[in-house]
This record gives C-alpha cells, structure tokens and sequence, in this order.
C-alpha cells in the first residue's frame, strides 16, 4: 500500500515537472524578449524602448511588477519622447541576478542599465510603489542623471518602519506565501492553475488556490484582476511569466528586506526645484496621502494629483492622468533648456 502510494506521488512529481518545463519552452518560443537584454554587472536587464525625442523617460515598476505593467502608458508616452521600460533582475525577461536585492543595489543597477542603453540624460523617471521609493533614492545616488520625477502611489517609508508586530506577521505571511508559490511554480502546480483558468475553468483553479495559499488566495484574486486591466493581448505574457519560480522567489526576498528599504535614511536635498509630481491613488489610506502631499511639497516644482476612482495600481486605472502627469515635467524639463 505505501509502496503504490510513493509510486504514484512519484509520477505525479515527474507529470508536474514535465509540464512545468515543456510549458516554459512553450513560452519562451511564443513570447520573445520585446527588447534588448543590456550587460550590467552581475548580468542583464532586459530594456524595452519605444518612441523618439527627449528627455528620455524611464518607468520603473512596483515591488512584483515587470516592464508590461506600464505596456499603456508606455504606448502613449512614446508619442512624444524616447520611453524605457525596464524589468528589474529575476521579473518579465529580465534573468535574476545573484546579489541581494537591496535599494543601493537596485540603483547601481539601474544606473549601468541606463549606460548601456545609450540614452542620453538627464531623465525623467516615473515610479509606481516601491518602484518609487527606489527613484526617491537614486535621486540622491545620481542626481545629475534626473531631469524630473513622477512617483505613482509611491511607497512611503513610514509604512513599513518602525515594524508593528501587524506588520510583521503580514510580512512573514507574504513570504511564507511567496516560497510556496516558488515551489509550487517549480512543481507546475501554478501552470495548470492558470490554465485551466484561462480555458474557463474555475473549481479546480480556486481549489488549487484555496489549498496552496489558505486566506492567501484573495490576495491572488487581486492580482488577477489586476491583470485583467491590461490589454487581453498581453494576458498570456503575464501568466507565462507568472509560472516561473523566479518571481515568486525574487518576491520573498523584497518582502524580507522591505523594513530594511523603508528604514533606509532618505536624501531630498536634491528635490529642491525639481520637476516633481505625485500621484495617490484615491482609494490608498488618509495617512499615506498626507505623506505624498508633503513629499510633492520637498520641491518648489512639486504638484501632488489624486487619482479619482482609482486603487494603487493607478497607471492601469487611470493611465491618462500618469501620461498628462508625466508630460507636464517633461514640459518643465525642456523649458529649463540643456542641462
């Protein structure tokens, strides 16, 4: 009996793996990098450009986003200037990058991305959520290279430091969850999650869901709708990049450190005049908006927006108001003249 037992959890083991890699080369044969994958130390960064004209803009995404999050904005943007949008190591076509994932290392990367790239500066930089505190840092790290900045929704240290012990269990719960979904991702339980999903399927998905992740799985409910604000084309894009360990993976390191990055010491000396725009979403919390309106108010150009109706993820909600966000500091920008 118990010999039939490993027995059969055995084929199912080798099934899943099976799929899993059968389905990932699937993937990498319908879903080519869109750009180019630029050399950085430690790697490559995958870089996706559209459009013509300065200055250059680049997008940086949020804590488990990749370059397509900004596919819309990025679409429009290019009607006026050069738009990068890039994926962050171990998200969308970017390989991951065996260095821990901490703010000055995002910066430096970001920074020999922008060398390679052959765009010339100073940029302007718009950041949605942790994507944002991260551009508040580079900021001081390279301040000649930033023309002016958008945050969208940004994050805001004071959320995450000082922890709470709320927090704190949130946080472990998010990593928790983050391992889980690597493995099961691994195991191509993720896959035939989303496959059967998309085929219409809907017991199964949520049972597997429900088993994987617990009350977890309303937060993969999110996600999904979140998704589903993008253009349907650009569906299957992000299910095939959501059923590779990686992400999941890279998503439990950027949890752990998040205190970390929150409790990391801010410099707005260079803020002073720059073109700067933030952006709340209208459904984020009282606090954090307060926090955004003084963090628009550290630059004498700085204007604070709220997105009606929107939630955090704003440049899938309401795209227009990031493009007009973003093309008033490029009109800044260019009536200040060469830097």
């Amino acid at each position: 009996m118990i010999e039939s037992i490993v027995e059969s959890l055995g084929l199912l083991l080798g099934a899943g793996l099976c799929y899993q890699w059968t389905g990932g080369w699937r993937d990498r044969m319908r879903f080519p990098a869109p750009g180019r994958l630029l050399r950085v130390p430690g790697g490559a960064l995958h870089c996706f450009e559209r459009g013509l004209g300065g200055p250059a803009i680049v997008l940086e995404a949020g804590i488990s986003a990749s370059s397509v999050s900004w596919r819309p904005v990025q679409k429009e943007l290019a009607r006026h200037c050069r738009v990068i949008a890039y994926d962050r190591a171990g998200y969308g076509w970017s390989p991951r990058i065996r260095k821990p994932r901490t703010i000055p290392q995002l910066c430096a990367e970001l920074e020999a991305m922008l060398q390679a790239s052959g765009a010339s500066g100073p940029y302007v930089f718009v950041g949605h959520s942790f994507g944002g505190l991260q551009l508040r840092h580079f900021a001081a790290h390279a301040p000649g290279k930033v023309a002016g900045l958008v945050l969208v929704d940004p994050l805001e240290p004071l959320e995450w430091s000082p922890l709470g012990e709320l927090q704190s269990a949130r946080l472990r719960k998010g990593v928790q969850l983050s391992r889980r979904g690597a493995l099961l991702a691994r195991l191509g339980v993720v896959r035939l999650g989303l496959d059967l999903l998309t085929s219409g399927s809907k017991v199964l998905p949520q049972l597997l869901a429900r088993v994987s992740s617990g009350k977890g799985v309303s937060v993969t409910d999110r996600l999904v709708g979140e998704v589903r604000k993008l253009p349907p084309e650009l569906w299957p894009v992000m299910k095939a990049h959501w059923c590779q360990p990686r992400g999941f993976e890279n998503m439990a390191e950027y949890l752990e450190r998040l205190p970390e990055a929150c409790a990391l010491a801010l410099d707005n000396s260079g803020l002073g005049d720059l073109p700067l725009a933030v952006i709340s979403a209208e459904k984020t919390a009282p606090g954090v908006i307060e926090a955004h309106r003084a963090t628009a108010a550290l630059s004498s150009q700085g204007q604070h927006l709220v997105a009606a109706g929107s939630g955090h993820w704003v440049q899938l909600d309401r795209p227009d108001l990031v493009v007009r966000a973003t093309l008033d500091v490029v009109q800044q920008v260019r009536a200040r003249g060469p830097a």
